[in-house]
């Protein structure tokens, strides 16, 4: 299955949450391109895009999983 180039974009609202999220990204890091996170305290969010290199199934799933998790939300953009 061919690979595709995307960014994850996630906002994680709820601190008890930050754990979980790094470890699904721990589990598909055999994907990840690179990562950057942005702890934006005025806020109170935690902000995090991740870059990726994987087939879009791979894709799906880790932003389906990130979804399921209280006090985050996740978005895919994927390359043409």
């Amino acid at each position: 299955m061919e690979n595709k180039i995307a960014v994850l974009a996630i906002i994680v609202n709820d601190f008890q949450a930050v754990e979980t999220v790094n470890s699904l990204l721990h589990e598909f890091r055999e994907y990840v391109v690179g990562r950057m996170g942005i702890p934006y305290r005025l806020k109170n969010v935690n902000i995090i895009s991740v870059v990726l290199d994987a087939p879009a199934e791979k894709i799906n799933s880790l932003s389906g999983k990130l979804g399921m998790i209280s006090g985050v939300s996740s978005k895919v953009l994927t390359a043409k």
